[in-house]
């Protein structure tokens, strides 16, 4: 099949559309790819070598990739408002002018923005191929909850998009079950919605990855708790830092960061401010490869999302790169993501917000025998086996595509 992938992010950003998109072109399908210029990160800034309008076009492992200007993120809302807007603009025009070919199916990857869609309506216009449209993030709801929007005039507009974007769409992927009834409500037909989880990248897997001696050497000593990812509004770091000073007379625990976003001086501020840097590690973002090697030195592995009802649907999806390493998973999760947790006997869980019963649970991790945490470890591991295993997935995904080419 002849495929196009849509996404606002892409290589060499780090996200699981090009895990996706690479095991579509290992399955013999050829890939090509719409995205904006790589600038997510802590400092919202173009990575280095790209610009505005350079660097429009590029070949990764064998994967013809075809940027659209954007606005970068920056640190601030307006410009962060201006990205979004900004590749939904170029993102078509780029599309309009550079992707006429005939493709047999159009894969859209929506992390927030959800305006990724406008872009993808218009090469269906263009090329009349079906859209797949995954969703990862429920909007307006990830507006509000993430972003601070509460005015009801806005938030109506935006609904009012969304759904403008979902009836542009052949077929809808959800990344949470969780998702469907509020899709449903938004105008789609069940028939239309088809769940697609994520699933953990093959790096993570690959225990024989070593930490170099200065990185071996910035890590804490005793019991860590490991959070790797973004560190931004969603995540509920305020909680964290909460739980971690109830704690902080309990010396053998420490609470490692690997990751940066927009809230990273924010956290260490906080963390300066509590008093807390003997046992709150802010180690800054590393390589994607480099992950199992810290993971391997985590007593358990974090994931957190903000107490909110639309975070409460989400399946976060650093659980499927936690369990398929095989390490304890301490959550402070909500609904769909609490609830895998437990159904997999792969870690502990405490209620998004509440710092007092998280500090409990990491004391009482840290309490186990290393054989019960092993065996959280091997719980979680053969959960996602079952659950999340990529060949299975892309083997779903290709008869999706399939049957909406008639075959």
């Amino acid at each position: 099949m002849k495929i196009l992938i849509v996404t606002q992010y892409f290589w060499p950003e780090n996200f699981r559309i090009n895990d996706l998109a690479l095991g579509l072109v290992e399955r013999g399908h050829e890939v090509e790819v719409l995205t904006g210029k790589p600038n997510y990160g802590k400092e919202g800034t173009y990575y280095q070598g790209y610009s505005f309008l350079g660097r429009g076009q590029e070949v990764w492992r064998g994967i013809p990739i075809l940027r659209a200007p954007l606005v970068a993120r920056g640190t601030g809302s307006k410009t962060l408002a201006l990205n979004y807007l900004s590749f939904a603009f170029f993102g078509s025009l780029w599309g309009l002018y550079g992707c006429k070919k005939r493709y047999d199916a159009i894969f859209v990857y929506e992390i927030s923005p959800v305006t990724v869609g406008l872009v993808s309506a218009m090469v269906r216009w263009l090329t009349q191929a079906p859209v797949y449209f995954w969703v990862q993030d429920l909007w307006p709801e990830s507006l509000s909850a993430a972003g601070g929007i509460k005015n009801p005039l806005i938030l109506g507009a935006v609904d009012r998009l969304v759904r403008f974007i979902y009836n542009r769409c052949d077929q809808i992927l959800i990344s949470s079950e969780a998702f469907r009834p509020r899709i449903k409500a938004q105008g789609q037909p069940p028939e239309k919605i088809h769940y697609f989880p994520q699933w953990a990248e093959e790096d993570f897997k690959d225990s024989s990855i070593q930490l170099t001696e200065e990185d071996q050497a910035a890590l804490p000593q005793g019991f860590k708790i490991l959070y790797a990812g973004n560190i931004g509004e969603a995540q509920g770091f305020t909680t964290l830092l909460d739980a971690a000073e109830r704690l902080k007379e309990h010396l053998e625990i420490n609470w490692v960061i690997v990751g940066d976003g927009r809230l990273s001086e924010w956290v260490q501020k906080e963390v300066n401010k509590r008093g807390l840097e003997s046992c709150f590690h802010l180690l800054g973002r590393k390589p994607l490869a480099q992950m199992p090697a810290y993971f391997k030195e985590a007593g358990a592995l974090l994931v957190s999302l903000k107490k909110e009802e639309i975070f409460a649907l989400t399946l976060p999806a650093k659980l499927q790169s936690y369990m398929a390493f095989g390490a304890p998973i301490l959550a402070a999760l909500d609904g769909a993501g609490a609830d895998c947790v437990r159904a997999s006997g792969a870690g502990l869980v405490a209620p998004a917000g509440d710092a007092e019963t998280l500090a409990k649970r990491a004391l009482e991790l840290s309490k186990l025998t290393p054989e019960a945490r092993q065996a959280m470890a091997q719980a979680g591991r053969q959960y996602a086996a079952q659950h999340f295993d990529r060949d299975q997935l892309l083997s779903q995904l290709e008869a999706l595509l399939a049957k909406g080419m008639g075959a």
